[in-house]
């Protein structure tokens, strides 16, 4: 299933777009590093707040109100992006050595943001200025760290494996 779903994908108009214009491709790979930069500069800088960077300088709330928004313009921009980019080949890279490490990480990645938004973050009145945040933030921080991480590392690698 998941391979006539990849199939569909890159028979679509949009990978006949992609595969087909001249600098278009590249295009996309370039505003998709942007989207990552604009996703994971603002997030990793929240993530390291909330393990303790900074909590004498800014409020956990004040990073997250300047740092988020920013963040998720990032990720719009960086899934747009992204599916395009495999639209041109989706069958090629699904199979990818890289390929279920970036997948995968990008759930965790994806399904960490509302566990700790709807999760810890819902009481963050009551830690906003603590040196130390709960452990449950300080999870989430390190889980987001580290998936999007991977998922970087993992994408540069579909290239190679």
């Amino acid at each position: 299933m998941l391979n006539s779903l990849l199939m569909l994908l890159q028979g679509s108009t949009l990978g006949e777009t992609v595969r087909s214009g001249q600098y278009l491709y590249p295009v996309l790979e370039a505003i998709h590093i942007l989207g990552i930069a604009l996703l994971v500069g603002p997030a990793f800088t929240f993530d390291l707040r909330l393990l303790g960077v900074g909590h004498r300088v800014v409020s956990a709330i004040t990073a997250a109100r300047y740092l988020l928004p920013v963040s998720h313009i990032g990720f719009a921009i960086a899934v747009t992006t992204g599916i395009a980019l495999l639209s041109a080949q989706a069958t090629v890279v699904a199979g990818a050595g890289a390929a279920p490490w970036k997948f995968g990480l990008l759930i965790l990645a994806g399904l960490n943001i509302p566990v700790f938004h709807y999760g810890v973050y819902r009481r963050v009145d009551e830690w906003t200025d603590a040196a130390m945040t709960p452990v449950a933030a300080r999870v989430g921080a390190a889980v987001s760290l580290i998936a999007w991480t991977g998922v970087i590392l993992a994408g540069r690698l579909l290239a190679y494996t």
